[in-house]
């Protein structure tokens, strides 16, 4: 029997403003996976679909309020980590299912831990791939020079570009050019934040390769998002995921982290294993990239077991 690809795909309405997009692939019995992209903002990809077999999963990509294909475009108005949880309850309610898996990155294994934290009836199992807490050392280290002894270079392009007369912190900064700037100053803001996250993506990263990225992805949604979450300290209580952490006692959680991740230090991983029952820590040689080759093979390792 020939299974389908692609199940399903559209727009769902969660509030009066935001219509979230979403696609279902797969097989419609199958095992039920949903994908949470990374950013904030970032949106899921083409790409993403490569860990899944769609013979055995049923997967739910989406596209968070505000990224990519959902609507409005990188709208920052009733646009917080609570609204995102519940767009997931509304989502598996659309779907009518009861309880689910959850593959999240980066961005991603912050929003399936608080949404696992507060829904933990729902969740079967997690994966998480490059685990950022969301707290504010994880915030202060990406925007405050955590990264300036590896990445001189990189860090001092990206902290130059804001100006020495403000009183506005880096993302402050970045987010009012972004949303109020010239169009010139909206476009170049919004290049620039992505490329300081490329540039410290992965080792031996190069500006042509960067570039070619930028070409593939809605930087736009992933810049306004991403400093508007950071910028309000993703809208979470200090250390809300570890000291909720008991909460996730009976969920397998399999975490998978890059020993030279520039983004989310492995400090970060190391300390969320620390205080769960039920996980299982992969580091593997690499840095935050899904597409570092041991990452890459272990998720999928994970994945299709």
């Amino acid at each position: 029997m020939k299974i389908a690809y692609q199940i399903q795909k559209g727009h769902l309405r969660v509030s009066e403003i935001h219509e979230i997009y979403y696609e279902v692939c797969g097989n419609i019995n199958g095992e039920p996976y949903l994908f949470v992209h990374g950013g904030p903002g970032a949106g899921f990809s083409e790409d993403d679909k490569r860990f899944f077999d769609f013979k055995k999963h049923k997967v739910i990509f989406f596209d968070q309020r505000g990224a990519s294909k959902s609507k409005p475009f990188g709208c920052i108005e009733n646009n917080t980590t609570q609204d995102l949880v519940e767009d997931i309850n509304k989502l598996l309610n659309h779907f009518s299912i009861q309880k689910i898996n959850i593959f999240g990155g980066s961005w991603g294994t912050t929003l399936s831990l608080i949404f696992a934290i507060q829904n933990p009836e729902k969740v079967k199992s997690l994966l998480l791939r490059g685990v950022f807490l969301g707290n504010k050392d994880a915030i202060e280290y990406y925007l405050n020079g955590g990264v300036e002894i590896e990445f001189p270079k990189e860090w001092n392009r990206f902290k130059n570009r804001v100006s020495p007369a403000t009183t506005l912190s880096i993302a402050e900064y970045y987010l009012n050019q972004m949303l109020y700037g010239t169009p010139e100053n909206k476009e170049f803001y919004c290049y620039e934040w992505v490329f300081y996250e490329l540039s410290i993506y992965k080792k031996g990263i190069t500006d042509s390769e960067i570039d070619a990225i930028l070409k593939q992805i809605p930087y736009r949604s992933l810049a306004i998002m991403e400093a508007h979450y950071l910028s309000n300290y993703c809208f979470l209580e200090e250390n809300y995921i570890l000291e909720n952490s008991s909460v996730l006692d009976e969920i397998s959680i399999t975490i998978i982290h890059g020993r030279d991740d520039a983004i989310c230090p492995i400090i970060y991983a190391e300390e969320l294993h620390a205080k769960l029952k039920k996980s299982t820590l992969y580091i593997q040689n690499g840095g935050h990239s899904d597409s570092e080759p041991e990452i890459e093979k272990r998720i999928l390792e994970v994945l299709n077991l």
